[in-house]
């Protein structure tokens, strides 16, 4: 199951997706924004990033303009492994390298045409494990060390 949340910026692009997600018969939870007036994207972006990370959900869908912001607040959270995507071949990497748990889109920068090729890469892709493991628990060991 899927969550998803947008700002005002990614509203619009946040909307396309959950018609594409209906398509694919993919569960989500849209956690809002639910117009174009101006918000704070924290205020939509932190029940996303909660959910994941509880693993109430298992993958998380955030929107803003530039999906920077979104990803910011993001890795802010213990677990939480997310990057801004603006092409199929990151969203990839992001996936097999990364093991990405969260994807950022940048609203005001992809169509709706361009957001679907980015998530059915990202959602078709597995975690290559191996090397990208050991710098998974890296990165675990670090949290450790600097998220109280």
């Amino acid at each position: 199951m899927i969550a998803i949340g947008a700002d005002h910026g990614g509203y619009q692009l946040k909307e396309e997706i959950k018609k594409y997600l209906e398509e694919k018969g993919i569960e989500y939870k849209d956690f809002g924004t639910n117009s174009e007036e101006r918000t704070d994207y924290p205020i939509f972006g932190k029940p996303v990033i909660k959910a994941v990370q509880s693993k109430e959900y298992d993958k998380g869908i955030l929107v803003c303009g530039t999906g920077f912001g979104m990803t910011i607040l993001a890795n802010k959270f213990r677990g939480i492994r997310c990057a801004s995507c603006w092409n199929e071949e990151v969203a990839k990497l992001l996936k097999a390298h990364n093991d990405a748990n969260i994807i950022a889109l940048p609203g005001r920068f992809i169509n709706i045409s361009q957001a679907v090729t980015i998530l059915r890469a990202w959602l078709g892709t597995e975690f290559m494990e191996g090397r990208h493991t050991q710098r998974l628990q890296m990165i675990e060991e670090i949290e450790k060390e600097n998220m109280k």
